[in-house]
């Protein structure tokens, strides 16, 4: 599953990339042409590039990636968790334009440490470059991405959190997953199993983020009330840094309560990428 074809969606998030690059260190809004030129492409093919990847003109990805627009998803595109729990936004729903079901491991198989657990795993291209994919017969458990810290340390991140599990090399298992969640063609209807791996209070943190629909942010404070511990802000912060299957248990989607965009375990140009293309998909 790894391509070195121009056209490939690694390809397009490498560009993207490259531009948020641009755009942070430039104190101006950048016109195409400069874009273009400081990555060594015409107009014309990085216009037709960046449209093929997020649907919308490199002018208006832009204004999504200043720092003002996550102040103003939180304004505008803020998600109540009891609303979105009361219209049927839940682990066992449609979430965020993706099928999803969910179970977690039993505290005894958690405590095991994957002991006795097979994991396959393989490396996949998506819209956010390289992906590393793990899972078991039951699911995906583990989703991370090599853009910001490299394939090496991505891979290992994952497979050091089951230390007694025994890891197989097998993309071919995961690939009908990985296309159902990347929205990359694969089979219709078909529901995209999650295996979460974790502690109680991480599980309830991350069933939380599952309510938040795509196009939407929510707050640390915000999960923090949904999980009935207000005052466990920072305890928060960590699970959701702690999130094994990124993206498709959407901890890009929590900010500050200022607007700010916190943390973000893959990168926070990652973060920002991702939430620039939800946004754009939503307006599309």
């Amino acid at each position: 599953m790894l391509h070195n074809d121009p056209h490939d969606s690694a390809y397009h998030y490498n560009v993207m990339r490259r531009a948020i690059e641009l755009i942070d260190d430039a104190q101006d809004n950048l016109s195409l042409e400069d874009m273009a030129s400081q990555m060594g492409m015409s107009p014309a093919h990085f216009q037709r590039v960046f449209s093929r990847w997020v649907g919308v003109s490199p002018k208006r990805y832009q204004q999504y990636l200043t720092l003002g627009h996550a102040k103003s998803l939180l304004h505008n595109k803020f998600s109540t968790l009891d609303t979105a729990h009361a219209s049927g936004l839940s682990g066992s729903g449609r979430l965020h334009d993706l099928f999803l079901r969910w179970e977690a491991m039993s505290p005894g198989e958690y405590a095991k440490n994957g002991a006795g657990l097979t994991i396959n795993w393989g490396w996949f291209d998506t819209q956010f470059g390289r992906s590393v994919v793990m899972g078991t017969d039951r699911g995906i458990c583990g989703l991370g991405f090599a853009a910001e810290m490299g394939e090496e340390a991505a891979f290992y991140d994952l497979k050091d959190r089951w230390s007694e599990a025994s890891f197989v090399e097998a993309p071919k298992r995961l690939e009908h997953w990985v296309a159902n969640a990347f929205g990359q063609g694969g089979p219709k209807n078909e529901k995209t199993p999650l295996l979460l791996i974790g502690a109680p209070f991480q599980i309830k943190v991350w069933e939380a983020l599952l309510s938040v629909p795509s196009g939407q942010v929510t707050s640390y404070s915000q999960i923090a009330d949904a999980v009935g511990n207000p005052k466990a802000v920072r305890a928060v912060g960590t699970a959701i840094g702690r999130n094994p299957v990124s993206w498709l248990i959407p901890c890009h989607r929590a900010l500050r309560k200022s607007g700010g965009m916190g943390g973000y375990h893959w990168g926070l140009p990652m973060k920002r990428a991702m939430l620039a293309y939800e946004a754009a998909q939503s307006e599309g």
